[in-house]
């Protein structure tokens, strides 16, 4: 017996300090930290985002209150070369997975600026294309995914409110024109929308509440 209980004892002792995975199974992550996301935010992302997400510069997008899910795919795809753009691969490559955890984390509590349009001519067309789409041309409105306030859905599509014009025309564009290619639906809207309908959305966006 007391062999069996030294036995049983070193058994205990020389097992995994974690447990085994069944096949398929992926290791639990690490728990999020916001404060660690806004110290990595501010030494790597705020020159161009400002210091709480909301960008100042009109090509350069805001981030603040944006879903965590999406940020965080963004990020892996900048890294992976899924999404091209030099200067943010540059910028993901040197973060890990829990760097774009914690940093979509904080970017989420950052409260988001308003926007306004500034097109007064185009509003019209624009809130048309985004509420109700273009049916004779098969073009799908913009709310069906991103919420008739521009608030996304959280784990699937991203928030637009407020969001630059310039931007956002940036963004169509370059889905038109397969510049950007990591997003099958929008590149399927985006293929059909002409240089004014496209300016008369992100504008329409912008002054989204």
């Amino acid at each position: 017996m007391k062999l069996l209980a030294s036995l049983l004892t070193a058994a205990i002792f020389a097992a995994p300090a974690f447990p085994v995975l069944a096949a398929g199974e992926t290791p639990p992550t690490a728990k999020v930290d916001a404060t660690k996301g806004q110290a990595s935010y501010g030494a790597i992302c705020a020159s161009c985002h400002a210091a709480d997400g909301n960008s100042t510069v009109a090509l350069q997008p805001k981030l603040a209150g944006q879903h965590p899910e999406y940020l965080i795919k963004q990020l892996r795809e900048f890294k992976d070369g899924k999404r091209n753009d030099p200067v943010m691969k540059g910028f993901a490559a040197s973060l890990s997975e829990g760097d774009m955890q914690n940093i979509s984390a904080w970017l989420h509590t950052q409260k988001p600026k308003d926007g306004f349009a500034k097109e007064k001519d185009l509003i019209a067309l624009g809130e048309r294309i985004y509420r109700g789409g273009i049916q004779d041309r098969s073009i799908a409105a913009c709310a069906s995914c991103h919420s008739p306030n521009g608030a996304g859905m959280p784990a699937q599509y991203p928030r637009l409110a407020g969001q630059h014009a310039d931007y956002t025309v940036k963004t169509l564009t370059a889905f038109r024109d397969g510049v950007r290619s990591n997003s099958i639906p929008m590149t399927q809207v985006a293929a059909k929308l002409n240089d004014r309908e496209i300016k008369a959305v992100a504008d329409y966006i912008a002054g989204l509440r």
